[in-house]
């Protein structure tokens, strides 16, 4: 296997796993409670500043959509991930 594509699957695995942990963390941190969950808030935030770039253009184009109190665009997120990823090992290889 080329390096090349080895770190093309290492960067998508973690970017998909940030994205889970960010999926995760939403349900467990309070956003506006800091004082409980000092260690997790400051994790949640990192997490999120990370991974907002990523979420922020699939969540716009999500909002086109009603998808009522649910937000997909993690998901819609995981998705494009991996279709990137086979592309362009696609193309590497």
């Amino acid at each position: 296997m080329n390096i090349l594509v080895y770190a093309i699957y290492r960067f998508c695995d973690i970017l998909t796993f940030l994205l889970l942990v960010r999926a995760v963390m939403s349900w467990i941190v309070n956003p506006y409670n800091r004082s409980r969950y000092g260690t997790l808030h400051r994790i949640n935030q990192m997490v999120v500043q990370i991974t907002e770039p990523l979420v922020a253009p699939c969540r716009r184009l999500l909002s086109r959509f009603n998808t009522g109190m649910f937000d997909f665009s993690i998901i819609v997120t995981m998705f494009a991930i991996m279709i990137i990823r086979n592309l362009l090992v696609a193309i590497l290889t």
